[in-house]
């Protein structure tokens, strides 16, 4: 007994039968992108479901939270509860209420941020914390929190110098230096993974005590293994058909031209049959294709596996755990990617995933055991890996079947159990330490 540690403010809070403190209200930015949006377009993913996911399940455990999201659409009303438990999205104007270009997104931050203050003003509401996603996003929480003298958590999802010097699609010029300053003034930053806390460190020479690892978590409620002939019959595919599955957003650094080039080998060994599209990419508007997807569409026409691979555009997430059960096998071939939520919602339905061996995949994916890496912008490695998975269906079951083990422990309700002990440490003003855990790998 006398190695036992309690946390007076915890003490407090069981006695009154609550392992947390339920007065609490959030302001979760979420500027560039809308929590609610259909998944698979060209600037919504992995950062969407956490923020819906995060916030939902903070309102079972009776937190309130309000997430603030620029309009892009003056006839979408502005409050929408559709979060659950009184949890709001609210479209703040901010500019022209349209989609605009990526060069222009951060020209309507200071607006964002001072129509927030007037919102909180109007509505006669407070906030204890701010929790912000993505570096459009800190910029405004920035100056939050000094007007609200409020602590700031922040969560980047990705890094502009990650991306830079991957060669990926342009950059504004002022996120290096906002991501500097957010990583100076938010009281804690979530990384997804050490590897991304390492980044932090070495290529912004963060303040490591400040950086707590808490990877998104998935709803195992809606992503669970669903019997592979039912999942078929659900989404039209024949109970014999052979499906590689891939899921994201359609750009560059995301490696679908490496799947389509391996989708070729794979076609040249006699492992694809042409009367059914084999593999199939979920994600993007093949009937208005932006350039990535255009030149993904002639790629195909290039390599002539037109027969073999489906572009089918966007899904709705609840339509996605039939998709993942159907599959063979999910690719995640990606050049860089934080964490890899598409590997993590394959695996909790049962399925093997191959993915490139960067960044959050290292992590998530474990080689030969849930799946396999490989190297980025390897097709013949790739099409290594997936020619073991079609033609070994006990090794398919059983990588299967290790990934929803490991999944189930990524669930929302633990991961907020863990968002949960970092806000109250925040607010508490524990000193900056790794006083949260990293999530087990």
């Amino acid at each position: 007994m006398a190695d036992l540690k309690i946390h007076p403010v915890r003490v407090v809070l069981l006695l009154n039968r609550s392992p947390y403190n339920i007065s609490m209200r959030v302001a979760m930015l979420s500027y560039h992108t809308c929590p609610l949006a259909a998944l698979g377009g060209k600037d919504t993913g992995g950062m969407n479901v956490y923020v819906r996911e995060l916030t939902r399940s903070l309102g079972k455990v009776g937190i309130r939270v309000d997430v603030f999201t620029r309009s892009q659409d003056e006839h979408v009303p502005h409050v929408i509860h559709d979060l659950g438990n009184g949890n709001r999205v609210i479209h703040i104007p901010a500019g022209p209420e349209i989609p605009l270009p990526r060069d222009q997104w951060s020209h309507y931050v200071p607006e964002f941020a001072e129509a927030i203050q007037r919102f909180a003003v109007e509505q006669g509401v407070s906030y204890d914390l701010i929790h912000s996603h993505y570096w459009l996003s800190g910029l405004a929480g920035l100056t939050l929190q000094q007007v609200w003298k409020i602590p700031l958590v922040h969560m980047f999802h990705t890094l502009g110098e990650m991306k830079t010097r991957l060669g990926g699609t342009w950059e504004d010029p002022l996120r290096r230096q906002a991501e500097e300053s957010i990583l100076g003034g938010a009281n804690r930053i979530i990384a997804a993974t050490p590897a991304e806390r390492m980044q932090l460190q070495m290529l912004y020479q963060a303040d490591i005590r400040k950086i707590v690892v808490i990877p998104p978590g998935v709803d195992v409620e809606l992503f669970h293994p669903v019997p592979v002939a039912d999942a078929r019959e659900r989404i039209g595919l024949a109970r014999d058909a052979q499906m590689i599955l891939y899921v994201g957003r359609i750009e560059r650094l995301k490696g679908v031209e490496t799947l389509l080039r391996a989708a070729a080998l794979l076609q040249t060994r006699g492992l694809l049959a042409p009367s059914c599209p084999c593999v199939a990419v979920i994600g993007g508007d093949p009937d208005h294709p932006q350039e990535e997807m255009q030149y993904l569409q002639e790629l195909r026409e290039t390599l002539h596996v037109e027969n073999v691979v489906s572009f089918l555009g966007r899904r709705p997430q609840n339509e996605l755990p039939h998709y993942y059960s159907a599959a063979q096998a999910v690719v995640m071939p990606s050049q860089y990617e934080s964490f890899g939520m598409v590997a993590l919602e394959a695996m909790a339905c049962g399925t093997p995933v191959v993915a490139s061996g960067v960044g959050g995949l290292l992590y998530l994916v474990r080689d030969g055991w849930t799946g396999f890496h490989i190297p980025d912008s390897d097709p013949a490695a790739l099409a290594d890996r997936l020619q073991r998975l079609l033609t070994d269906p006990h090794l398919r079951h059983e990588l299967g079947r290790h990934a929803a083990n490991v999944a189930r422990s990524y669930s929302w309700e633990r991961i907020t159990d863990q968002v949960m002990t970092l806000y109250e440490s925040v607010l508490a003003g524990t000193p900056e330490t790794d006083e949260v855990p990293d999530h087990a790998h």
